[in-house]
């Protein structure tokens, strides 16, 4: 059976995972990351992606971004595998697929969730215990959203600049935001949304999402109402 086609919508945020195949490590040394940054840079300049914030793990990467055309990220996405696969590959003398599938992607309500986003996502290695707090990871948006740092890939989103009229209130702000824990149920729905690539947002805007896309946003369950209106409009596009 053919997949549905993700939930974009130009504008609208996502957070965007993708793993290394069988959780093998996807950076071993600086140069990787360095130039998995680089195509990351390049690929969302020419795909027309705001990147918000990122971090790159030792075997998996999270973006935060906001698509200005409905294949932006798809684009990117596709372009940042395909250069970092060869120099990878290349490199190590390898061959044979280096990602765990697709990428991962939820359209997230960013009202309620961006700003949540991005710590969750910066807070990455603190969760994994390889260090103690954000700023002592390199490979993050933090040393940018945070300290002010000069970093040219990341686009402020607008949630992040109503933090404060000047860089360095919102820095300092930003900041404040990590002083306390992220909920645990708030942890969950962040996981299972962008495992399962759904839609992460309130009751309001999951049916305003239904409305702009023309399709459900909620699991209709095993094979959905196979006699429903929508499920018929929906076998038709696949």
């Amino acid at each position: 059976m053919p997949r549905l086609p993700r939930f974009v919508l130009p504008g609208h945020p996502q957070h965007v995972i993708q793993r290394g195949n069988d959780r093998q490590n996807i950076f071993r040394s600086k140069e990787d990351f360095e130039f998995y940054l680089g195509k990351v840079f390049d690929a969302a300049e020419i795909h027309q992606c705001d990147i918000h914030a990122y971090i790159l793990m030792t075997n998996h990467v999270h973006l935060l971004v906001t698509p200005n055309l409905g294949n932006s990220i798809g684009k990117m996405m596709q372009s940042i595998g395909r250069y970092y696969v060869q120099f990878f590959n290349k490199k190590y003398k390898r061959t044979g697929t280096l990602w765990e599938g697709r990428y991962k992607a939820t359209l997230i309500d960013s009202e309620q969730y961006l700003l949540t986003c991005m710590r969750y996502i910066e807070l990455n290695p603190v969760r994994a215990q390889m260090v103690d707090h954000p700023s002592k990871y390199a490979w993050s948006s933090f040393g940018y959203n945070a300290l002010g740092q000069t970093n040219n890939m990341v686009t402020p989103h607008r949630e992040y600049k109503q933090l404060g009229r000047m860089d360095s209130d919102r820095q300092a702000n930003y900041r404040k935001l990590f002083k306390s824990q992220i909920p645990k149920d708030t942890l969950e729905a962040l996981r299972k949304s962008t495992n399962k690539a759904q839609v992460l947002g309130g009751s309001q805007f999951k049916q305003r999402m239904e409305h702009e896309l023309d399709r459900p946003v909620e699991s209709m369950g095993h094979g959905g109402d196979r006699k429903s209106d929508i499920f018929k409009k929906l076998n038709q596009r696949v």
